[in-house]
């Protein structure tokens, strides 16, 4: 394994090209959008100079590890790639034609992982005509800090494909646990019924996302509430993963909630908007905030309502 593509240079796919690359991997990173190519290359040097800095024994050439990245419009550009990761948006609408794109440009060896949250890798699968390479690889954020990955055997994924995406991981120093397919995997059956409810007991007026926040991690060892959770995974990528299982299961305990609704159509996306349950305004020195500076006020009052 050589040359690994991305696909989507949002935040995931930020975090998995620069993974790859740590692990002395070249990498080609595409996206429809050069603004985004450009914020992803900014991000992706800053990611590494961070992680130099925090870990001075791993003996990371930053330099090396930004030029084994080439950032392209083109997906021309992924006919050479030996394993490919897909971050596109949570919508098979949108990712359907993704893959049947790639299929017919990427080659016959070539192995396709989706990060997905929730849309079952067996459906995915059926959209090439690869379906044994293919499988799911539900990457967790920030990537470069979450050592283990969530990984989905579809219907059809071979053993050989499991192992190749296994190693992979390993050498990137991450380990992969596998599990069998179903909307939402394991990690996102619960988290986002678990997010969902939370969201609900705010527009219930129950109790303030501080406060939700605050009982997970005190009392249960959280590192992160699961409200400030949803707003650094993005609640519009919350919002279609809970609309995948609602679509999957169509139990009532999976409906959105209003709330959750309102927010997203407010733009009140979570840290990539600077504003979600939390506030993420930039501090005095015009960096960004790292953590939640605070409930917002339209989680709780105007959005809560409807007025």
């Amino acid at each position: 394994m050589k040359l690994i593509g991305v696909v989507g240079a949002g935040v995931m796919g930020v975090g998995v090209a620069q993974c790859a690359a740590q692990a002395g991997l070249d990498v080609i990173l595409v996206d429809i959008n050069d603004a985004v190519l450009a914020r992803a290359r900014g991000e992706i040097r800053n990611n590494l100079r961070f992680f130099a800095m925090m870990n001075r024994g791993a003996g990371l050439d930053i330099q090396a590890a930004q030029e084994r990245i080439t950032y392209a419009t083109d997906v021309g550009q992924l006919r050479a790639v030996d394993f490919l990761v897909e971050n596109v948006v949570e919508k098979w609408h949108v990712k359907q034609p993704v893959y049947q794109r790639l299929d017919a440009i990427c080659p016959v060896h070539c192995v396709f992982a989706a990060n997905t949250s929730a849309i079952p890798i067996t459906r995915i699968a059926a959209a090439t005509a690869r379906p044994g390479q293919v499988l799911g690889m539900h990457f967790m954020n920030p990537v470069p800090q979450k050592d283990t990955v969530e990984v989905i055997r579809g219907f059809h994924t071979s053993e050989q494909t499991l192992g190749v995406a296994l190693q992979l991981l390993q050498r990137m120093g991450k380990q992969g646990i596998v599990v069998n397919d179903a909307p939402g995997f394991v990690s996102n059956r619960v988290l986002m019924l678990t997010i969902n409810e939370a969201v609900n007991l705010v527009q219930e007026g129950v109790a303030s996302a501080s406060d939700v926040d605050r009982l997970f991690e005190s009392c249960f060892g959280h590192r992160m509430g699961p409200l400030a959770t949803a707003d650094l995974i993005g609640l519009d990528t919350i919002l279609y993963s809970i609309e995948v299982l609602h679509d999957a299961f169509g139990d009532s305990k999976y409906r959105p909630s209003t709330l959750l609704r309102r927010m997203v159509d407010a733009g009140l996306h979570g840290r990539k908007s600077g504003r979600g349950f939390f506030d993420y305004a930039p501090s005095g020195d015009g960096a960004a905030a790292q953590l939640p500076r605070g409930p917002h006020p339209a989680a709780t009052s105007s959005l809560k309502t409807g007025t």
